[in-house]
């Protein structure tokens, strides 16, 4: 990815959404030829010259302070996830040759973790959206109609971003299917800031660029976010309706994997509905038979 046009592009997606009364300009009902802020009135408020700034959004300068980064980050009124992402596209880029990266691996303990909470659904996913390992609800509340093992196959592994774009089954999941897409490709944007040189990430972002108009349409809108905690509405093909409440954490000792578990509101209907799901999926197998627990 180009990281100044990535760079220029986010700033001009936020310059854009701003309105002069929003950060206290007075704009005296003149008639705008674009939306949003004028350059020069951007630059007024971060305290930087106009040409420096017109450089920034032209990708022709890399090298911004930190100081100058959060000046325009306030300007623009950016929360804790854009700044992050505008610092990520700002950083020079590492031109030293980069290694082929190997397939992420899921430590066994955390396996054995991730298998014992038998009772909440529970994924464990990398920076692309990869789901890693799964325990048995998990797979059975996400993807029941894919294999149990795929995960522990890194050439077969699920996306859950190419999920949410390219099958119908997702699609049908979400009660709001437009809110997880949005969060999807709110949450890439975040990753190819941190890991421009991410050649697998790279090839999926141009991939559901192909071959879904929904994902382009999202992606062009600029949008990060790192959702941690959310509500889900579910309708499951098994148990209809659940409302689960989604946390993730990251796994510090792991970078990039996060673990991702759901739950349900006790003696609710939905705790019912997935006390019901894990019955009908009940086997003795356990996932990832014939793997090595660490792969």
């Amino acid at each position: 990815m180009d990281r100044g046009a990535e760079l220029g592009e986010f700033l001009r997606s936020r310059r854009a959404g701003l309105r002069p009364e929003d950060v206290g300009l007075v704009s005296y009902g003149a008639r705008r030829r674009v939306p949003g802020l004028r350059r020069e009135e951007l630059a007024q408020l971060a305290g930087v010259s106009v040409a420096y700034y017109t450089r920034l959004e032209q990708g022709q300068s890399q090298n911004a302070s930190d100081g100058v980064l959060e000046a325009i980050a306030k300007a623009l009124r950016l929360d804790d996830d854009e700044r992050a992402h505008l610092h990520d596209l700002a950083r020079p880029r590492n031109t030293r040759p980069r290694r082929a990266p190997r397939p992420e691996r899921v430590r066994a303990g955390l396996r054995r973790l991730v298998d014992a909470m038998d009772a909440v659904p529970v994924l464990v996913t990398g920076w692309r959206t990869e789901v890693l390992a799964w325990n048995r609800l998990g797979h059975a509340l996400f993807a029941g109609h894919l294999d149990p093992d795929s995960p522990f196959r890194p050439t077969d592994r699920p996306s859950i971003a190419r999920l949410t774009f390219l099958d119908p089954h997702t699609r049908e999941l979400y009660a709001d299917w437009k809110a997880k897409a949005r969060e999807s490709v709110a949450y890439l944007r975040l990753a190819a800031g941190r890991h421009p040189d991410d050649r697998q990430l790279t090839e999926l972002v141009g991939e559901l660029s192909l071959k879904s108009p929904e994902f382009a349409a999202m992606w062009s809108a600029q949008a990060v976010r790192d959702c941690a905690s959310v509500v889900r509405d579910f309708h499951h093909p098994l148990v209809g309706a659940l409302t689960l409440e989604q946390e993730t954490a990251d796994l510090t000792g792991d970078p990039g994997q996060r673990l991702v578990m759901l739950h349900a509101e006790p003696g609710s209907p939905s705790e019912a509905a997935l006390r019901l799901l894990a019955n009908l999926t009940a086997d003795n197998v356990p996932l990832g038979r014939g793997h090595r627990a660490h792969s």
